[in-house]
């Protein structure tokens, strides 16, 4: 057990806890397992990859027979049943094909194999690990159930692992299921996501001593400059745009990675010195907010390092984010409460009855108002990033922009949770509380991306943003 978690630690910081609550629980195989642990949490939390490196140091240090599965894939019973059994099948079964039409002799086949362990005298033992657990549900309705009690009906010291986005308490059903220990992993705090992305240094040195190699100048350069305060202060500005927009670390590792070539720009080419945190801050502001817009699309990042800063205005950047908006299939519907949820995220929430009111009453101007208007392009409220907002006021505007009149069905509302699966709004709190009012959420998309949706649908967004009144 200690010699597993003294080898996952190191490759899974600030996730300690949850790898000695496994050890505790499924860490040596002479011990009775577990009949079964739910392991939960949003995506980006680690759930998939912590389990798959458990699993294969159990089975390197131990006797154990490990079988990984995703529910999406198997979207059959059958095919589940028969992935598991060829997962773990023993050594002389390896050549033959392992078949199970039912969960009766799915059941039936692990017995022979206890019965065979009885005689062998050898104790074995056997954990299943199911990913996107929620679509057990969409099954027969057999299935959940008796994976659940699969140690009990065998016999065998086997364990399930299911790992899943929603609590345990989503997969109850008429019948009842057996209880499960629930383990959760909580999203990464500023700090621990930090000091993830903090462990990528070594890699980065590397790779930009190996790339100047036959360039003394700029090799002398990095081996000064590139220190770990040096990444540290990179990933703090980084995060600070960052952070409220995504906390899925796989998606924020890759475009600390992207970014950081222009964040080294100025410092190679000797016009900035590395201890320069301010000239170095206003130098990739730009284009770390024209990544912002880009997050989880994939875009080329061509797109946000060529041009004047990241401000939107290349040719590269424009023609790709063109190219995605005009492609996303969203219902006529969607695309306008994406807009509304745009508008909710960059307009002050006291502007709403002048913006969106026909008859809002007149509006005197004063110098301050003349003055708080003449705003600079960074303090410009698409520039400083998106706040949160509720449904209550992304459906008031939603009806204020659409020119027909439309009922509040569940169709409709079910487009929120379309939009949010698709990335293109994020919960900022109550993500369980959707029908109250009290969840609020912000749009994570730009002002081009949500321009090019507009002319989609024949909407006109600058009219009815603060910024450009």
């Amino acid at each position: 057990m200690e010699k597993i978690c003294s080898a996952l630690e190191p490759i899974f910081p600030c996730r300690e806890s949850a790898i000695n609550t496994l050890a505790e629980l499924i860490g040596d195989s002479r011990e009775a397992y577990p009949a079964a642990i739910h392991l939960f949490g949003h995506s980006g939390t680690g759930k998939t990859a912590l389990t798959k490196a458990f699993f294969k140091q159990c089975q390197r240090q131990q006797h154990v027979r490990i079988a990984q599965l995703n529910a999406i894939e198997c979207y059959t019973t059958k095919i589940l049943l028969e992935y598991v059994l060829d997962a773990l099948a023993p050594s002389q079964d390896e050549g033959d094909a392992v078949r199970a039409d039912n969960m009766l002799e799915f059941v039936e086949k692990l017995r022979q194999w206890h019965d065979q362990n009885d005689g062998d005298g050898d104790s074995q033992a056997f954990l299943i690990a199911v990913d996107n657990a929620e679509r057990l549900r969409d099954m027969d309705a057999n299935v959940l159930p008796v994976l659940l009690r699969l140690q009990q009906l065998t016999s065998l010291n086997l364990c399930v692992v299911l790992l899943s986005q929603l609590p345990f308490e989503k997969f109850y059903n008429k019948t009842g299921l057996s209880e499960v220990i629930s383990l959760h992993l909580p999203q990464y705090n500023k700090a621990e996501t930090q000091r993830i992305l903090s462990t990528d240094f070594a890699h980065t040195r590397n790779h930009y001593l190996d790339k100047f190699s036959g360039h003394h100048e700029r090799l002398e350069i990095c081996k000064e400059a590139l220190t770990e305060d040096f990444y540290g202060n990179y990933l703090n500005l980084f995060l600070s745009v960052f952070y409220k927009a995504c906390r899925d670390v796989p998606e924020l590792r890759l475009t600390a990675r992207k970014c950081f070539d222009i964040y080294m720009e100025p410092v190679l080419d000797g016009s900035v010195e590395a201890t320069d945190i301010s000239r170095l801050w206003r130098h990739i502001a730009g284009p770390l907010r024209s990544a912002l817009t880009q997050i989880y699309m994939r875009i080329d990042k061509h797109s946000f390092e060529a041009g004047d800063g990241g401000g939107g205005s290349s040719a590269l950047e424009d023609q790709s984010v063109r190219k995605l908006a005009q492609s996303l299939e969203l219902p006529y519907y969607g695309k306008y409460l994406l807009i509304a949820a745009f508008l909710a995220s960059y307009n002050s929430a006291k502007q709403d009855k002048r913006l969106f009111v026909k008859h809002h009453g007149k509006q005197r101007k004063r110098m301050q108002t003349v003055n708080a208007k003449a705003k600079t392009s960074d303090k410009m409220s698409t520039a400083l990033g998106p706040k949160s907002f509720s449904i209550d006021r992304l459906l008031a505007i939603f009806y204020a922009i659409l020119e027909e009149k439309v009922g509040l069905t569940c169709n409709l509302l079910s487009q929120i949770s379309t939009l949010v699966h698709l990335k293109l709004l994020s919960f900022v709190s109550g993500e369980q509380n959707i029908m109250d009012g009290s969840a609020r959420l912000q749009c994570t998309v730009g002002l081009e991306f949500v321009l090019y949706i507009g002319k989609v649908v024949g909407f006109n967004v600058r009219q009815y943003l603060c910024d450009f009144m």
